[in-house]
């Protein structure tokens, strides 16, 4: 290890979960020439799961940072270096920096040459001299003299004389142009590659705008935006053909009102786990439409008892507190199927999960041994989740080990729905909107406080019989919630 290795220190993606393989960088929280110290939080990632902080492992001054906000880094890779001796002096940065803010060898050289006559080069490669002689045109009365095409100038110093100066024919007014685009491989730092992969952009059809002909992210970002529509005043009136209204819109117009969106993230990680959900657990869903008046009145009622004082009461609180009693009064519900090993996995814990919607797309964190907390304890608990999803803030180990879930699409306004397993839970609760029905009670006809229930649950583990009677259960203590007390 040299001394300017033991100087520049890496850091590089870790694993902020189980198993994962990439994060997003959401933000950065320094840049070069900052002081960090260690333990110090340097960028925010979004990991499949969630959006973590990531603290830094050691002191120094950032050198630079590999990447910017937006990337998607695989974990693993360097995200920033530090020099932890800036007062040693000027040094160079670490070898992988280098390599990566410098073009290649052959590119360097490619722009470098000038042609110098005929050299000793590759078989085959190389223009040879050529005997012909061209006579200069002469110059017309009035014009400035320009250059002739490259080939006549080339081909002139080839022979060793002087390339000529004719004159082009009179130029057409001035119209801007965009600069070229090298020739060969195009030249961008890794981040830029990296971008440009993620958008699906060819970096050898971008226009590039940084120094030396380096494409920039804004290269790639102009180069990703759809492109304008094309302006009607480019030929005479008399020459212009009419034009195909139809074609427009069905084309260019079209692509105007489309837009594409990487799919990364959570939203990434949602989709692939619903996929291997729904095509590996065989699905059963069932549906009961239940009277919960009684409950909405306990709801209330909870709301002014000093014992749940400063905690969140919500039919959700008891709609959770329901399932877990059933779970208890059925335990070989809570399971779960190992195909590797083939063998059913018999769980002595509840961890209750609770789907939320997120900015960033659908998490579902759970109450670890949700079936053993008391009714106070589970109010704080589903309090703090909520929170913490809505803020971003969820971790990966919250989001770990669930064994069933409740999702409340009543909130919506939805009357219900046949949710989707987690993949490795054995059921998912669908609690919809409460509304008020009529509802025979008593014999008479009457308004009441009416929500229907879906229970999806993996038939592999849970058959019809058990599953009709979970349900059940679950609707007889939101029917009569004094069972919370005579079951619990």
């Amino acid at each position: 290890m040299t001394a300017t290795d033991q100087r520049f220190r890496e850091f590089k993606m870790p694993d902020v979960g189980e198993g994962l393989t990439e994060a997003e960088i959401l933000k950065w929280y320094v840049q070069p020439g900052d002081t960090v110290t260690d333990g110090q939080v340097v960028c925010e990632v979004e990991t499949a799961k969630a959006a973590v902080e990531l603290p830094i492992p050691f002191d120094g001054v950032v050198h630079e940072l590999n990447f910017g906000e937006g990337v998607t880094v695989d974990v693993g890779t360097v995200i920033i270096s530090v020099d932890t001796d800036p007062g040693a002096g000027p040094a160079e940065a670490p070898a992988q920096a280098q390599q990566a803010a410098a073009p290649p060898v052959a590119e360097a050289a490619a722009d470098e040459a000038e042609p110098q006559g005929r050299q000793a080069v590759l078989v085959g490669y190389g223009a040879a001299p050529s005997s012909t002689k061209r006579r200069a045109r002469k110059p017309q009365a009035g014009v400035p003299a320009q250059s002739e095409p490259v080939t006549a100038g080339l081909q002139a110093e080839l022979n060793g004389r002087a390339a000529p100066a004719p004159v082009a024919p009179a130029p057409a007014p001035a119209a801007p142009q965009a600069p070229a685009v090298p020739a060969g491989r195009p030249l961008a730092k890794p981040p830029v590659r990296k971008l440009a992969k993620d958008l699906g952009i060819d970096l050898t059809a971008v226009i590039p705008t940084g120094p030396e002909g380096i494409i920039t992210r804004e290269d790639v970002h102009a180069a990703a935006a759809p492109a304008p529509a094309p302006s009607a005043a480019t030929p005479s009136a008399a020459e212009a053909p009419a034009p195909d209204t139809a074609a427009i819109v069905g084309t260019v117009d079209v692509a105007a009102r489309e837009r594409r969106v990487p799919v990364k993230g959570v939203r990434k990680a949602t989709a692939q786990a619903m996929v291997a959900s729904a095509f590996t657990a065989p699905h059963v869903t069932e549906f009961i439409t239940v009277d919960v008046t009684r409950t909405m009145k306990l709801v209330q009622e909870l709301k002014q008892d000093p014992d749940m004082a400063g905690l969140r009461v919500n039919p959700l609180l008891l709609v959770a507190k329901a399932f877990l009693v059933a779970i208890k009064r059925h335990p070989e519900v809570n399971a779960s199927w190992d195909e590797a090993n083939q063998e059913i996995v018999h769980k002595d814990y509840v961890n209750l999960g609770i789907a939320a919607a997120t900015p960033r797309g659908l998490i579902v964190p759970n109450i670890k041994d949700a079936g053993v907390k008391t009714l106070p304890q589970l109010a704080e608990e589903l309090g703090e989740l909520v929170a913490t999803a809505r803020e971003g803030k969820t971790s990966p180990a919250a989001m770990a080990g669930g064994t069933v879930t409740i999702t409340n699409v009543g909130v919506f306004g939805v009357d219900t729905g046949t949710p989707i397993l987690n993949p490795g839970e054995s059921a998912i609760l669908a609690f919809g909107a409460v509304k008020l029905q009529p509802w025979v009670h008593k014999g008479k006809v009457k308004a009441r406080q009416v929500t229907t229930l879906a229970l999806s649950f993996d038939h592999r583990l849970i058959d019809g019989e058990l599953g009709s009677k979970l349900l059940a259960d679950i609707a007889a203590v939101l029917e009569h919630p004094k069972r919370l007390i005579t079951w619990g």
